[in-house]
C-alpha cells in the first residue's frame, strides 16, 4: 500500500546542500566542483543547493559564487536542477542576488531567514516579498534555520507569503517535525515542504515534507534516495531500517558545526575538497574517529 503524497516535490525528492570544495592555496576548486556535483548526482541527487550553509556562503565572494554555479550548472547541464543561495541579511543585497541567479540560469533560489539583525514577522515578511517580486519568474525556497540566524519565520508570516506564485517550497530546519505539521495545517499542498535535517528526514516525511536538503547525501545518496523510495510506496519498515542504519552518520556529521564534518568525511572517502575557510575551522580527531567509525560501519563486510 503506497502512502498519500503530499504535494509534488518542485525540485525532487532529494537535493545536496553541496560542500564548496577549496584548493591548498584557499582558492575555490571548480573542476573538484563540477566532478563532485556530477558524482552527486550520479548517486541519487536530483537537485544541488550551492552557497547555502553546507557551501560556506558567508566567506565566499560574489565572483566565486559566480563561477562556482557556473560550473556546477555546466557539470550536470539536463540531469539535475541547481539552486543558488541568494540570503543576505540586507534586503537591498539578496534582491541583487536572486536577480544574478535568474539571468544566470537558475532553477530556483534558496532565501535564507536574515541573520543577526533579528527582523520581526512583519519585517520579515515584507523582507522575502521584495525579494521573491524582484524574480518572479524563478522558483523560491524559504530557508528557515533559527540556530543559525536568531530568529525563525513563523507558519502564519509563510502562510500569507503564499500569495507570491514563486514562493513554492520551504526548508525547515528548526529541528522540530511540529513546524512541518504547523506548515501543512496553513499552507496545506500549496507549500512543497523539505526537511532540512537529515535525522529527522524519515519523521518529516511521516507529517507531510516531500523530500529532503540533504547534506549526508554527499556519502549515502543512494540509501537515503531508497529511504524516500521506501517511504512512499509504503515500505515503512524498510524506509525505517535505514533510517535507523544511516542515523550515526547523520548524527556524526553534526557532531560539531556543519560544514566541517562533512568536509573531513569527504576526505576519508577520498574527496579532497579542503578544509572550511574562517572562522570554521578542520575537523578535531574526534570528530573524525566518530565520522570513520560511521562510515566504517556503513561498508559492506
Amino acid at each position: 500500500m503506497s502512502v498519500a503524497s503530499p504535494p509534488q516535490p518542485p525540485f525532487g525528492r532529494l537535493l545536496t546542500a553541496m560542500v564548496t570544495p577549496f584548493s591548498p592555496d584557499g582558492s575555490v576548486d571548480l573542476d573538484l566542483a563540477a566532478r563532485l556535483a556530477a558524482h552527486l548526482v550520479d548517486h541519487g541527487s536530483e537537485g544541488l543547493v550551492l552557497c547555502g550553509t553546507t557551501g560556506e556562503s558567508p566567506t565566499l565572494s560574489w565572483k566565486e559564487q559566480h563561477e562556482l554555479f557556473e560550473a556546477v550548472k555546466r557539470a550536470v547541464e539536463g540531469r539535475a536542477l541547481v539552486l543558488a543561495g541568494t540570503g543576505s541579511n540586507c534586503t537591498a543585497e539578496a534582491i541583487e542576488a536572486i536577480g544574478r541567479a535568474a539571468e544566470e540560469g537558475a532553477d530556483g533560489a534558496l532565501v535564507v531567514v536574515p541573520y543577526y539583525n533579528k527582523p520581526p514577522q512583519d519585517g520579515l515578511e515584507a523582507h522575502f516579498r521584495a525579494i521573491a517580486q524582484a524574480a518572479p519568474g524563478l522558483p523560491v525556497m524559504l530557508y528557515n534555520i533559527p540556530g543559525r540566524t536568531g530568529c525563525s519565520l513563523e507558519p502564519r508570516t509563510t502562510a500569507r507569503l503564499l500569495d507570491l506564485p514563486n514562493v513554492v517550497s520551504y526548508k525547515a530546519a528548526s529541528g522540530s517535525t511540529d513546524e512541518v505539521s504547523q506548515l501543512r495545517l496553513l499552507c496545506g499542498d500549496r507549500l512543497a515542504i523539505y526537511s532540512g535535517d537529515d535525522a529527522l528526514t524519515l519523521p518529516m516525511l511521516a507529517v507531510g515534507a516531500v523530500g529532503v536538503v540533504s547534506v549526508a547525501s554527499h556519502l549515502v545518496g543512494r540509501e537515503i534516495q531508497r529511504m524516500i523510495e521506501f517511504f512512499f510506496a509504503g515500505e515503512l519498515a524498510a524506509a525505517l531500517a535505514l533510517h535507523e542504519r544511516l542515523l550515526p552518520l547523520c548524527r556524526a556529521l553534526f557532531a560539531t558545526t556543519n560544514p566541517i564534518p562533512v568536509k573531513a568525511a569527504l576526505e576519508l572517502e577520498g574527496w579532497p575538497v579542503g578544509s572550511p575557510r574562517l572562522p570554521l575551522v578542520s575537523a578535531d580527531s574526534d570528530v573524525r574517529a566518530r565520522l570513520t567509525s560511521a562510515l566504517a560501519a556503513l561498508r559492506p563486510t
